[in-house]
């Protein structure tokens, strides 16, 4: 076997590897499996680069391995699980940024095997610079470190503009073929500013879906940018990431009853608590005592964790308060919506994380006919996915989203720090009905109270 198709061989197997590691992704049961799937397909794909004949520059590849390998090991150690949000949000731009800096550099050398690979260059460059710039803002919003929304005044004017001043550029590099350092720079400069400012406006609600949408835009750049090295595995790998990607944005979307160009072009931010209509009532108190009598004499309880639990490190605390409800007979189950958290799934990597089985974890389809069944529907922390104006109220800006029931749950406990609105600004007209108690508190401190008294009631 010769080394060109030694090296074709095992690429071949790494996208292979790559496919069925991110088929098994798609269930917790099997995502640790799929993992490691991936993991070697990134290593066999890896030696097969160093083993390909006329490769050069060892000591810089082998420097940017360790690098990178190093802070990734680093951060996957220290960074918590309440901060995986903007740890998944600036890998993926990190992914997006490593393609646009692939085509700058056969940009720079000007050595294209094609018209097609040109075009596909620029495509690529201009996704993943977008990818980079706008999860670098995700990153920075999730962080706390800059506002959760900043909006432009005639924003939609600024972006088109900005688009179309980039795709001229684009297209005048695929006509000339050979651009100028004043081309490229340029062409960057526009792409990177596009990414900023289409994210900038987009608050904490829509921020799960932008970063499936950027996951899906780093794996089309990393693509395209596959067929301009010539590597299969890197087209296979790219398209797989970025067609899973897509299909996740659009499931996500269609969970918020919002298309994506509402989620971008329209974004909920703290403005969106100007729309809707007066809540009447108010906001009824219960001690940590009541809700724990609550709970340790109901027959079913449904727990509705929300960003409000990740920022508390309180799902080790919510299920040991789950066991011992169990070991007094009460039915208890956890019901997750789409969009819960600040990334796809974060609600499920948290709990799974405290140990909780994947049988009692339910998503909204599967457990919303449940609730008017239930004696108690405990909410911690979360706020727009049970919000009842979403059903009944057309002003609202999140009206028409498919929501979890719990306003039908026989009683309904809202663990909450205070009397906020929440992260996207919308007042939860739940709060305020007549079946709803408000625990007040962190849902660490919070729950850890019941927790202490379903103790002394056994």
């Amino acid at each position: 076997m010769t080394p060109n198709l030694l090296v074709e061989v095992a690429y071949f197997v790494a996208a292979v590897l790559f496919i069925i590691g991110l088929k098994s992704m798609s269930s917790p049961v099997t995502a640790r499996r799929g993992i490691i799937w991936a993991g070697v397909g990134m290593l066999v794909a890896t030696l097969a680069t160093f083993a390909t004949p006329g490769m050069h520059n060892f000591l810089l590849m082998i420097l940017a391995i360790v690098i990178g390998g190093g802070v990734a090991w680093w951060s996957g150690r220290v960074v918590k699980m309440t901060d995986m949000p903007q740890m998944v949000a600036i890998y993926n731009g990190m992914g997006g940024g490593a393609a646009a800096a692939i085509a700058a550099v056969e940009f720079a050398r000007g050595t294209f095997h094609s018209e097609v690979a040109v075009a596909l260059a620029v495509l690529g460059a201009l996704i993943g610079a977008v990818s980079f710039a706008g999860s670098c803002v995700a990153f920075a919003k999730l962080q706390g470190l800059m506002n959760k929304a900043f909006r432009l005044p005639a924003q939609n004017v600024v972006n088109i503009a900005l688009a179309a001043a980039t795709v001229v550029i684009g297209v005048a590099i695929v006509l000339i073929g050979k651009p100028t350092a004043a081309h490229i720079i340029t062409f960057f400069i526009l792409s990177l500013a596009l990414g900023v400012i289409v994210t900038l406006p987009i608050g904490g609600a829509d921020m799960p879906v932008v970063i499936s949408l950027f996951n899906a835009f780093t794996g089309l750049a990393v693509g395209f940018e596959g067929y301009v090295l010539g590597i299969p595995a890197l087209i296979i790998a790219g398209i797989v990431v970025g067609a899973a990607g897509t299909l996740l944005t659009q499931l996500m979307a269609k969970a918020m009853n919002r298309p994506i160009t509402n989620i971008l072009f329209q974004p909920i931010s703290g403005a969106a608590q100007e729309g809707g209509g007066t809540i009447e009532g108010s906001m009824k108190e219960l001690s940590a005592l009541d809700a724990a009598s609550m709970m340790r004499y109901a027959q079913k309880v449904i727990i509705v964790p929300g960003y409000g639990m990740a920022v508390a490190g309180a799902q080790h605390k919510v299920w040991e308060m789950a066991q011992l409800l169990e070991a007094e007979g009460v039915d208890v189950s956890f019901a997750i919506h789409p969009v819960a958290g600040r990334m796809p799934g974060h609600m499920n990597v948290l709990l799974a994380e405290a140990g909780v089985p994947y049988d009692k974890i339910f998503d909204l389809e599967e457990i919303n006919a449940e609730f008017p069944l239930a004696d108690v529907a405990l909410v911690i922390g979360a706020n727009d996915v049970v919000n009842p104006v979403a059903r009944t109220d057309k002003s609202s800006p999140i009206y028409g989203m498919p929501i979890l029931d719990v306003d039908k749950a026989q009683n309904v406990i809202v663990v909450k720090r205070g009397k906020g609105a929440g992260y996207s600004g919308i007042e939860n007209a739940l709060f305020y009905q007549d079946n709803c108690r408000m625990l007040y508190g962190s849902a660490q401190q919070a729950v850890a109270s019941v927790v202490q008294h379903v103790k002394e009631m056994g």
